[in-house]
């Protein structure tokens, strides 16, 4: 059986990017490896990653960078409080998207961007129809 085991977002700064998420998210670190050119960050059974884009240029590998107005992906955070996550994660540094909003399929969502530009939901479990 296949398991997702983590994302992994392509940074400037590696630690910028660690310290940002546990302040705006209140995730714990699981590790940072090397000389913090990588780290994981503990999100349950997959890890949210950063992998500096020095490293990956060093091992041959070009990155793009994120968009915010035209993103490809996101990442999506499950809570029960999405007004008061919302609330943290701009004040902490997050460039607010869209403010929390109920949907017709009875799930809150909202949306902000992170320091480097990748695009983050906000969002309360789906309630059964």
């Amino acid at each position: 059986m296949m398991k997702l085991r983590y994302t992994i977002f392509y940074v400037d700064d590696v630690a910028a990017s660690v310290d940002f998420y546990k302040s705006a998210f209140g995730l714990d670190l699981r590790m940072v490896h090397g000389e913090g050119d990588y780290a994981e960050l503990d999100t349950g059974t997959t890890s949210l990653s950063f992998c500096s884009r020095k490293l990956m240029d060093q091992l041959g590998k070009r990155t793009g960078t994120p968009e915010v107005d035209a993103p490809v992906f996101e990442i999506a955070f499950e809570t029960d409080d999405v007004e008061g996550a919302f609330k943290r994660a701009v004040t902490n540094g997050a460039r607010p998207i869209s403010a929390p909003e109920e949907m017709p399929w009875g799930q809150t969502v909202s949306y902000v961007a992170d320091i480097n530009g990748y695009m983050v939901e906000i969002c309360s479990p789906v309630s059964p129809p």
